[in-house]
């Protein structure tokens, strides 16, 4: 008999190099490399229970009983501005985001700027008055902040923080955890618009791609989904490392599996055939105006009417489900009926997007 036996597992990538001696760019993918240094770094030093739920906003009870959603966001994008958005809309539609996903209703922003030397100050008053408008279309409030300069060279000309505070509701539970076996996924709708805009403004792609950023605050539309039915178990959108690796988080954070369809999620033509070029798959490619929504089987079609009536969920389609099979792990069903495993994102695909 064979010392190595073949398993049903088939053909198996070799193990990624573990790089634990320095910081590379796959540790800000999102993927799997920046989740191995959250996990034996900062969760493991900051350890807490509301780090430890591992949802896109912490969820801390304050003395007067009242429930409060807290994320904070840096970006780093280049260039600072792209088809669709800029630096400043992003830190302030990605925290809002982020806050909102956990079925809060966001009330108050602080922003902190590392300005390089040498940073034009019409490019800088530019990235304000996109907050500034951001802020109002969200609803929410800039009332904090920090200002450093660096020296020339030091920085990409810009970088913000964002800290995003944020209500919840008495009653209302949201988050990773909380997926069931029977529930939808409702994706709000095309994925990758984000990536490629700003890989395309790059000039990378080495062709024009006519796509715009998705970059949106998702909070409104949000509150009419919970509006329509409580019986909302996830909300996550999928940032840095896509659908794909969204929906592992969320495996891992439910230990339920979850099955998702090919066939049925939204890409933008642009968008799949920029992918198809470089050899990317969508459901790795950033996005920053959509979410995932994993809701009781029962209210699936409502929520999914509710969000296609607002524009920003105008093509909203429900994607897959979860099932108790295979706990922690994401399938895919192929346009031909075959099933492939979907893991997160292992490396670097699209370096500062976010």
């Amino acid at each position: 008999m064979s010392e190595n036996p073949v398993t049903m597992e088939g053909a198996v990538c070799p193990i990624p190099l573990s790089h634990d001696e320095q910081i590379v760019m796959g540790h800000g993918s999102g993927g799997k490399m920046s989740h191995d240094l959250i996990a034996k770094y900062f969760t493991a030093s900051f350890n807490n229970p509301a780090l430890r739920a591992g949802d896109d906003a912490g969820v801390v009870e304050v003395p007067a009983g009242a429930r409060l959603a807290i994320s904070t966001d840096s970006h780093v994008v280049t260039p600072l501005f792209f088809p669709g958005g800029d630096i400043g809309r992003l830190a302030v539609c990605g925290t809002v985001n982020d806050v909102a996903m956990m079925g809060a209703t966001p009330l108050y922003l602080t922003a902190g700027f590392i300005l390089e030397e040498g940073l034009q100050l019409n490019i800088l008053v530019r990235v304000i008055e996109s907050m500034r408008a951001a802020a109002i279309e969200a609803g929410v409030q800039i009332v904090a902040g920090d200002t450093k300069v660096v020296q020339k060279g030091k920085a990409d000309g810009l970088y913000i923080t964002t800290t995003g505070v944020g209500t919840i509701e008495a009653g209302l539970e949201i988050g990773g955890a909380h997926a069931k076996a029977g529930d939808a996924i409702i994706l709000s709708g095309a994925i990758g618009d984000h990536g490629i805009a700003v890989l395309s403004a790059r000039g990378d792609l080495g062709f024009q791609a006519d796509v715009q950023s998705d970059i949106a605050p998702l909070n409104r539309l949000i509150a009419k989904i919970i509006a329509v039915s409580e019986r909302i178990h996830v909300l996550r959108d999928p940032t840095r490392g896509g659908v794909a690796t969204t929906l592992v988080e969320i495996a891992r954070q439910s230990q339920m599996g979850i099955v998702i369809r090919e066939d049925v999620i939204p890409v933008h033509p642009p968008v799949a055939a920029a992918c198809e070029i470089l050899g990317f798959d969508p459901l790795y490619v950033a996005n920053e105006g959509k979410f995932l929504a994993i809701v009781a089987r029962e209210v699936a079609d409502q929520v999914l009417a509710a969000m296609r009536a607002h524009p920003l969920g105008a093509d909203a389609a429900l994607i897959g489900e979860v099932v108790d099979e295979h706990p922690g792990r994401v399938y895919l069903r192929s346009r031909i009926g075959g099933m492939r495993v979907v893991d997160m994102l292992s490396g670097e695909q699209l370096p500062r997007i976010c």
